[in-house]
């Protein structure tokens, strides 16, 4: 679990009492997996607008029924969980096509994004729940045709989903990765497609090995829209657009100093009843 520090613990008192309808969206029933795994449940935000033939790709798989029960089959502490192979090991794959590396991606001024940190030369924050690094906008083109754009690549914080691949860039295909802690040196080498927002001690919790000795399960795998509506998880999340997410990230930068980081944020979703 992560750990908060009494100032972000005073924030998130402060939200649960005080956040306004607008401070929270549901979650895009389109881009939302409902991961069951015999550890748990595991809600995943997925972001097309960083990986969209990644993204496609894993609904087409999900809509098959091709990752219930599958294992995961390498699970390396303050690292990753991996599964979707179809042989439960390193190497496996679908019959469909290998996906080209989608690690980079164009970040047009128009895509909906937060800003929560401006380093040196960059800027990180948020496309929906999923964290992002880019090149500062004094880096985007002059307007011209509608299309002004940085580089920016989707970050390897905890609870990021992404896509396994071989020694070949462009061999992504079934295979999946969640980090179990933040390790950015992945960054722009694998194609990020996600985030876990609800679950994190289900993925902590999976047991460790190469392979596990009595290693964990997908049980089963939907998007959100594809569930019965009154068998859906009523939650939403918090807006990166509100008032409340603006409280929270003060809250944490202010803990964390000069150490903050994008990857020290993670949304907060509620039950609705």
């Amino acid at each position: 679990m992560q750990a908060w520090g009494a100032g972000a613990i005073a924030a998130l008192a402060l939200l649960a009492t005080s956040a306004t309808a607008q401070d929270w969206m549901p979650l895009d029933a389109d881009n939302t997996l409902v991961m069951e795994t015999t550890q748990g449940r595991v809600i995943i935000v997925l972001s097309p607008q960083m990986a969209p033939q990644g993204v496609a790709r894993i609904k087409d798989l999900t809509r098959q029924g091709f990752y219930n029960g599958l294992l995961f089959h390498r699970v390396i502490d303050h690292f990753v969980a991996q599964t979707g192979n179809p042989n439960n090991k390193d190497g496996g794959k679908s019959a469909l096509l290998d996906l080209p590396l989608e690690a980079v991606f164009r970040l047009a001024e128009t895509v909906p994004h937060s800003v929560v940190a401006q380093p040196d030369g960059a800027t990180t924050g948020f496309i929906g729940a999923v964290p992002y690094v880019a090149m500062t906008d004094r880096h985007m083109p002059p307007a011209g045709d509608g299309s002004r754009a940085v580089r920016a690549w989707g970050t390897h914080c905890r609870g990021v989903l992404g896509m396994g691949r071989g020694d070949a860039t462009d061999s992504a295909n079934s295979e999946l990765y969640l980090m179990r802690d933040t390790v950015t040196r992945l960054d722009r080498d694998y194609t990020v497609v996600g985030r876990v927002v609800s679950g994190f001690e289900v993925v902590a919790a999976l047991r460790v090995g190469e392979p596990p000795s009595q290693p964990d399960a997908m049980t089963k795998m939907r998007l959100l829209s594809d569930m019965p509506a009154s068998g859906r998880p009523k939650l939403e999340i918090m807006n990166t657009a509100g008032g409340a997410f603006a409280t929270l990230v003060k809250a944490k930068r202010a803990e964390k100093g000069a150490d903050f980081s994008v990857c020290d944020i993670m949304l907060p979703v509620h039950e609705v009843r």
